[in-house]
């Protein structure tokens, strides 16, 4: 009887432990790209950071999901607006980027993507607003400027 009961012990801790470690979350990969290497990649050139340029996009929860960043690359005079994950990275999930240019409509670059969504315009001499979204879950989140920012 002694040897059922410690053999039923035995089972139901091996059963715990199993379930505990495989409903640990899975450590997040870190996205491989910056902004300005997503800019790069997509659209060539060097590109900087701008002043308040950056904005986290979290979940109501408060994971953070990702980053958008508005890129300006001097020599042609255009904005990048780049949208990094930071979940679901290196799988194809929801993401975008948008860019307000003034005088101009909303334009985005929505779609799945492993890493970032990335849209350029030219902004020379204008002001920009921008945007990003990454899904979470079954959610859009998201983060940008709604007001004009970065003019000239």
């Amino acid at each position: 009887m002694r040897g059922s009961a410690r053999r039923l012990a035995i089972s139901i801790l091996a059963a715990t432990v199993a379930t505990v470690t495989l409903a640990a979350p899975a450590q997040a990969a870190t996205n491989p790209f910056t902004a300005a290497q997503a800019c790069n990649n997509d659209f060539g050139g060097s590109w900087a950071h701008v002043s308040d340029g950056h904005r986290s996009i979290t979940a109501p929860n408060g994971t953070k999901v990702g980053d958008v960043y508005l890129m300006y690359n001097s020599a042609s005079g255009n904005n990048c607006v780049a949208t990094l994950k930071r979940v679901s990275v290196g799988t194809n999930s929801g993401v975008s980027a948008g860019i307000r240019v003034e005088g101009s409509s909303w334009v985005y670059d929505p779609g799945n993507y492993k890493y970032y969504a990335a849209i350029q315009r030219s902004a020379r001499d204008r002001c920009v607003m921008y945007s990003g979204e990454v899904l979470y879950g079954t959610s859009w989140q998201g983060n940008g400027r709604s007001s004009w920012g970065n003019c000239g």
